[in-house]
């Protein structure tokens, strides 16, 4: 399918999706997150897909937020349907079996803080910038920035950047756990498609188990975690990969996997 706002390409097995409305620093609009969810249903689960990496065109904002030009002429209830619309759209890329990163190449604001959280793995650019500004419009966020952002960073400190409204740079966001290395800006796409390319040389059926277990481990208790990485563990000896995997230790060459 061919796309208005989204690029899409793949290569030995990693995807690249970049929110392509440069001129509107990305912004998320109903057509936007339309797209998205479109590509997230088929094209991000199609078989030769291993990892995922999500950028922003230009080299100003991964996504600068929702678009306030559209929410603007919303009536309250078609702003909530708009709330739930993004969440949905969100936890399908939460869900997805795949490895997700998010390459943040400059302003990951609102929406665009809230897409970073939803990913596996994010790494910024010196020049990225995060944060969740809804309160200096007047709004609160919408698409897991309350919730998301607090099972990320803590209640208090998500507090504190919900309520604050600032802006938070690179480094500052790594320590607060927003994101993981802040490479120079000509450096995050190769860096974040380079690990997306490791993953995907791994097991993609452990790989996606895994992420599975850790995902829903973090909402439960430890012991229901531990129960939950135990039935994960058993339920993957029934695979030809895990066969693969032991043998081609064992006989000291590469595994060659095919996610069965």
């Amino acid at each position: 399918m061919a796309y208005d706002n989204i690029l899409w390409t793949v290569e030995d097995g990693v995807a690249v999706l970049t929110l392509n409305r440069p001129k509107a620093l990305n912004a998320l609009d109903s057509k936007t997150l339309g797209e998205l969810d479109a590509i997230l249903q088929a094209e991000a689960a199609a078989p030769g897909v291993r990892a995922l990496v999500l950028t922003g065109a230009g080299d100003k904002a991964f996504v600068a937020g929702a678009d306030i030009a559209e929410m603007s002429r919303m009536s309250p209830q078609q702003a909530q349907a708009f709330a739930a619309f993004g969440q949905r759209v969100f936890a399908r890329l939460e869900a997805l079996p795949v490895p997700t990163l998010a390459a943040v190449n400059g302003y990951a604001l609102g929406g665009g803080s809230e897409l970073a959280l939803a990913c596996d793995l994010v790494y910024a650019s010196e020049r990225a910038r995060f944060g969740q500004p809804e309160v200096n419009l007047g709004l609160v966020p919408s698409w897991g920035g309350t919730q998301r952002l607090a099972r990320r960073v803590g209640p208090m400190r998500a507090l504190e950047i919900v309520l604050t409204g600032e802006m938070y740079e690179a480094p500052r966001a790594r320590e607060l756990g927003l994101c993981l290395d802040v490479l120079p800006a000509d450096r995050l796409l190769a860096h974040a498609v380079a690990k997306a390319r490791v993953i995907a040389s791994r097991g993609p059926l452990a790989v996606a188990a895994a992420k599975r277990a850790l995902r829903a481990g973090a909402d439960h208790g430890l012991a229901q975690g531990l129960a939950l990485e135990a039935e994960a563990f058993g339920l993957i000896f029934a695979t030809q990969d895990m066969r693969e995997g032991t043998a081609a230790f064992l006989e000291k060459r590469p595994a060659r996997f095919q996610g069965k």
